[in-house]
């Protein structure tokens, strides 16, 4: 099984508009083409559940609240549970699904990102658990830096902050060295000495 596939399913998911059913559909790749025709509107209500509760994840992990995060994702293993089946249409496509037979489109597909999530947090901590540090963007991502030094989503968040800090810095630094208006010149005191 391909856990850091399955942990990104459960990014996608918490990163993901779910306003409505077309929304939800958005989240299935091809590989889970089928989920995507077999998703009902019921469903979108379990998976904006389980959006939040991950999303908790995340931030506990990214605020170093471990125990936090362990017994959220204990918490979702049970509402969600893996129960592995190896399934195939030919003796050459043997592979595991994490769901039994006739599991819901929501079952199986939060199974997987939730034991996905798991997995990463027992092989790598909580600490890989990341919230972008854009502040207008709020996605959450998996850290796979060597140094766990991550602090954005993507290179688009991170040079779109570094940008706009550089402006920051550059605009304080004129109206540091702008003259003082003779107005405000004239309300100072002179110094008694």
């Amino acid at each position: 099984m391909n856990f850091d596939a399955y942990a990104r399913t459960g990014v996608d998911l918490v990163n993901a508009r779910l306003d409505d059913l077309d929304d939800l559909r958005a989240v299935f790749t091809d590989e889970h083409g089928w989920m995507r025709d077999e998703v009902a509107e019921r469903d979108v209500a379990a998976f904006r559940r389980a959006q939040k509760r991950l999303r908790d994840v995340f931030e506990f992990g990214s605020s170093e609240r471990d125990a936090d995060a362990v017994t959220e994702l204990n918490s979702l293993l049970e509402s969600y549970p893996v129960q592995p089946r190896i399934s195939g249409h030919d003796a050459k496509d043997w592979h595991m699904h994490v769901t039994s037979r006739g599991a819901s489109v929501s079952a199986e597909f939060l199974a997987g990102a939730v034991w996905g999530l798991s997995v990463w947090l027992c092989e790598y901590g909580s600490s890989r658990f990341g919230v972008c540090a854009d502040d207008r963007c709020g996605n959450v991502y998996l850290d796979t830096s060597s140094n766990c030094c991550r602090r954005f989503c993507s290179e688009r968040c991170a040079t779109r902050s570094h940008v706009a800090a550089h402006r920051a810095r550059k605009r304080a630094a004129v109206e540091a060295k702008a003259p003082v208006p003779a107005e405000i010149e004239e309300k100072t005191p002179a110094p008694v000495g």
